[in-house]
């Protein structure tokens, strides 16, 4: 008995899109979260390198005048950190360091010892550009020749530690990133292509009515384009809900967010959504286009 269903009839460029649409927005979702990764311990080596400082302990019983001179060559050096156009040079009298140090430990060392050891100190906050070693090395010992200067202090093997670590930390979460990249693209590119596999036969037939190259393509383009760009909306969309959600469970972590580059990365999934998507597409179809009629079964 004949059935009186209706046919459907295929469009040119109409395949099943919710599979795409998926492994897409799946790959650019692993995509940006690297991303994130990366900007966050860039930012963190920023917010460490912005806050590098140095204790620079005086001579004793040096004069006003010596401590007023100190300050303004300290405040006339090319690696002093600036805030409001004012260098950020800190003095720290020994009554003060010992108050803060028997906050910090409970304990008055003066009452037993019946003097303050402690000495007066310039706390000199270093311009990220110097954070390097041997940048470091070369204020400690530019600092040390100041007339009236006893002894220059920073947590050195700490700062060297940070940026060894943040710099095979950034290389290796871009060769991560790299390679999930291609891996992705490839995956994307395999996705659409099966995808187009059930339109081959539709693709030939347009072309033995005569229709252009161009013809044929364009709603295949158009289609594929309008999912990437969906898709990479949606894979924006998870990260940015994932960030927030991240933020609410960590509080520190709102002191590594770069609003800049995190949008920039949210733009960029976008693009590349619907840039893979464009690129795949067309790869798919040229080769669809260029196949012999045996090769299509």
């Amino acid at each position: 008995m004949p059935s009186n269903r209706p046919t459907r009839k295929k469009k040119l460029g109409n395949y099943p899109h919710l599979m795409v649409v998926f492994s897409i927005t799946l790959a650019l979702l692993v995509i940006g979260l690297f991303g994130l990764l990366l900007i966050h311990a860039h930012k963190l080596s920023n917010l460490v390198k912005e806050n590098i400082e140095m204790q620079v302990y005086l001579a004793r019983d040096l004069p006003e005048t010596e401590l007023l001179r100190l300050q303004q060559d300290f405040g006339r050096k090319k690696y002093i950190a600036f805030k409001d156009d004012q260098p950020q040079v800190r003095f720290l009298s020994r009554e003060e360091g010992a108050r803060q140090f028997m906050e910090q430990t409970g304990e008055d060392f003066q009452q037993f010892l019946g003097d303050n050891p402690l000495r007066d100190a310039y706390i000199l906050k270093i311009n990220a550009e110097y954070s390097d070693s041997a940048n470091l090395r070369g204020i400690e010992q530019d600092l040390r020749a100041q007339q009236g200067v006893h002894e220059v202090q920073y947590v050195q093997s700490l700062i060297t530690s940070i940026n060894q670590n943040v710099r095979k930390l950034s290389l290796v979460l871009l060769g991560f990133a790299i390679i999930l990249t291609l891996v992705v693209t490839v995956l994307i590119n395999n996705t659409i292509k099966l995808a187009l596999f059930s339109q081959r036969f539709l693709i030939r037939s347009m072309q033995l009515v005569g229709a252009t190259s161009f013809f044929i393509q364009r709603p295949f383009l158009r289609r594929a384009t309008w999912q990437g760009f969906v898709s990479g909306a949606l894979a924006a969309l998870l990260l940015l809900a994932l960030l927030q959600y991240a933020y609410l469970e960590v509080d520190e972590l709102r002191l590594l967010r770069d609003e800049q580059l995190i949008g920039a990365l949210l733009a960029l999934m976008v693009a590349l959504g619907a840039g893979i998507g464009f690129f795949s597409s067309y790869r798919a179809v040229r080769k669809y286009l260029g196949m012999a009629l045996d090769d299509l079964y």
